[in-house]
């Protein structure tokens, strides 16, 4: 396990040089002006110019410029808003809310996603089933902004059992329906996973030889068939944590959460280059440290995988 888990953290270092590298050329090299528009409707001024060219290394090549970043990023420096402002200042005011609410989307997704396709894979074509099938369908269907307006207007507007927006420090239950909203299309694929998954290990032969030694159903179904089936969900939900990252502007929008989402949205809009860049690198390097956890926890479920 130790040298599997060392060849895959050497593994991950091509990857990330890979793409955060594209992500750096995108924002950086594809432009001629990098600061066309970044001064409203006028033309940016020559002082300004020289000091931005200077803080971002503009005047080297894209290579030099994206080697020089990564130095400093090493070090913890993330670059500087086009206002002076530390990016990683930023970040960290931002980040821990909409990893809250990431973890509360993953949490609600796969307790409910995963009861939710156990029970209707266990029992069989028939109103449970139908009833699982045709809900996520109905999740996977609806855009995510329309179940959160939609959620918001009766939940909070309507009933007032929820804020409509919320506060700056956001508590576990500020965050329960903004999660809920965020993991609801993940949740249904999460369902109809586990019930495919289930219901396709109900016809294995480990499980056929279960049954003939005489196992309880609740250790068939507990010992064997489920740990099989989870290791598909485990690596959609693995997969789906970075996923919920980026993905939560919609629902920040919508909730007013002051997260991640709203820092890339704005960052865009305003043109904060430096600032989009150090979100997404971030975003990259969760993105696959969520991706070896979930291999390390393959043996964990099947212990016929080995790790040499």
């Amino acid at each position: 396990m130790g040298r599997y888990t060392l060849r895959r953290l050497l593994q991950l270092i091509p990857v990330f040089l890979g793409s955060t590298f594209i992500v750096y050329a995108l924002v950086w090299g594809l432009s001629d002006d990098p600061f066309a528009g970044k001064c409203g409707q006028r033309a940016c001024s020559p002082a300004y110019i020289a000091v931005m060219t200077e803080r971002y290394n503009l005047d080297d090549n894209i290579v030099v410029q994206y080697l020089k970043y990564l130095g400093a990023l090493f070090t913890g420096d993330f670059g500087q808003t086009a206002s002076g402002t530390e990016v990683a200042d930023v970040i960290a005011n931002a980040y821990p809310t909409t990893i809250k609410l990431a973890i509360v989307a993953l949490v609600i997704e796969a307790v409910i996603g995963i009861l939710a396709g156990i029970v209707s894979g266990l029992r069989g074509r028939g109103f449970v089933d139908s009833l699982v099938l045709v809900s996520t369908l109905f999740l996977i269907s609806l855009p995510v902004f329309v179940t959160g307006l939609v959620l918001k207007q009766v939940l909070g507007v309507e009933l007032g059992i929820i804020r409509t927006s919320v506060p700056n420090d956001p508590s576990i239950a500020d965050l329960i329906v903004p999660g809920f909203v965020l993991g609801s299309l993940s949740m249904a694929y999460v369902a109809r996973l586990t019930r495919t998954s289930l219901i396709e290990n109900t016809r294995a032969d480990y499980v056929r030889t279960a049954v003939a030694k005489g196992l309880s159903r609740r250790r068939v179904v507990g010992v064997h068939m489920l740990r099989n089936s989870l290791i598909a969900v485990v690596t959609f939900l693995g997969t789906d944590l970075g996923a919920l990252m980026g993905g939560a502007i919609v629902t920040e929008g919508v909730f007013n959460i002051r997260g991640i989402g709203g820092l890339v949205f704005k960052g865009i809009l305003q043109q904060d280059t430096a600032t989009v860049v150090g979100i997404v690198v971030l975003l990259v390097i969760v993105y696959l440290i969520a991706n070896l956890v979930v291999d390390l926890l393959y043996a964990v479920l099947d212990p016929r995988i080995r790790y040499d």
